[in-house]
C-alpha cells in the first residue's frame, strides 16, 4: 500500500532497532523514503534489518549504541551522520522493563531500568538536538514513553516512573528547542504484541490481562505506523510537546 506521508531526503535515527517496535519503526521510516540509521547494542540483528531495508530499495546503516553509556551515544550519532548525513528525525525508542512489586525492587533493578529509559533517552535526544541546533536544521524527535507513564500499571512501578520522566523530558525539550524548529513529541503505546512478549499473551496471566482491556485485544506494531509517520514528518509542524496515547483507550480508565 502506498504511504501518503513521504520522508524522502531525510535521515532518521532509530534506537532499539534490533527488535520489537524499533525494528518496525525503522521499516516504516525507510518505506517512506528516509535514510535510516539503526542503533542498538546487538549489531548482528541490525545488519539483518539493514539488508532487509536495502533489498526493498531503501538506504540504511547500522551503528552500535549503548544508551547507558554517554560516550557510546555520542559516538553512534557521529557515525550515523557520517554515513547518512545530518539527522532530521529521531525515534528515541530504547527501553527495558522488569515486572516486580515496589517492595521487591533492588538497587540494581532500579538502575537497570532508569539508566536505559531515563538517562539513555535523555542523552540520545540531547546528542541529536545538539546536532540539529549546530547545523541550524529543524527536525523531529519522537520519544517513546508508555501508557505506564500515564497511569499506574501493576508491578511496573519503576518502569512507569521512568516513562513518566520521558514525558516530562519531552515537554522540556519541546519548550527549549521550539525556537530552533525542533518539534519534540512523545507517544505512549499500550500493550503491543512483539516477538519478545508474544508468548505471554497465550498464558493464563496474559489472557486474564487481555480480558480486562477496553477492547479485549492486544495491539500490533503496525497500529502505530500512522502516528509515527505523522510525528516524523513536516505535517506535524504545529504539534510540539504533545503526549499522545496509542493504547486503545486504556489510559482513559
Amino acid at each position: 500500500m502506498e504511504q501518503s506521508i513521504r520522508l524522502d531526503g531525510k535521515t532518521a535515527l532509530v534506537t532499539g532497532a534490533s527488535s520489537g517496535l524499533g525494528w518496525r519503526f525503522a521499516q516504516i521510516l525507510a518505506r517512506a523514503g528516509a535514510r535510516v540509521a539503526l542503533a542498538a547494542r546487538r549489531t548482528d540483528k541490525l545488519e539483518e534489518l539493514k539488508r532487509e531495508i536495502e533489498q526493498a530499495g531503501g538506504k540504511a546503516c547500522a551503528v552500535r549504541m549503548d544508551v547507558t553509556d554517554v560516550a557510546s551515544v555520542r559516538a553512534a550519532v557521529t557515525a550515523a551522520e557520517s554515513a547518512l548525513g545530518g539527522i532530521d528525525i529521531l525515534l528515541n525508542n530504547s527501553g527495558v522493563s522488569k515486572q516486580q512489586r515496589a517492595i521487591e525492587v533492588e538497587e540494581e533493578d532500579y538502575d537497570y531500568i532508569t539508566d536505559t529509559n531515563c538517562k539513555g533517552a535523555f542523552f540520545v535526544a540531547q546528542a541529536v538536538g545538539r546536532s540539529m541546533i549546530a547545523r541550524n536544521s529543524p527536525g523531529r524527535i519522537v520519544n517513546v514513553s508508555s501508557v505506564a507513564g500515564l497511569r499506574v500499571v501493576g508491578q511496573l512501578g519503576i518502569y512507569g516512573m521512568s516513562k513518566a520522566a520521558v514525558i516530562q523530558m519531552t515537554k522540556t525539550m519541546a519548550f527549549e528547542w521550539a525556537r530552533h524548529g525542533i518539534n519534540v513529541n512523545a507517544i505512549c503505546p499500550g500493550y503491543i504484541e512483539t516477538e519478545l512478549n508474544s508468548f505471554y499473551w497465550n498464558t493464563e496471566g496474559g489472557k486474564k490481562l487481555v480480558s480486562m482491556l477496553p477492547r479485549r485485544r492486544v495491539g500490533q506494531p503496525e497500529y502505530l505506523d500512522g502516528l509515527v509517520l505523522l510525528l516524523a514528518s513536516e505535517q506535524s509542524g504545529f504539534i510540539n510537546g504533545a503526549v499522545i496515547a496509542a493504547d486503545d483507550g486504556l489510559a482513559i480508565g
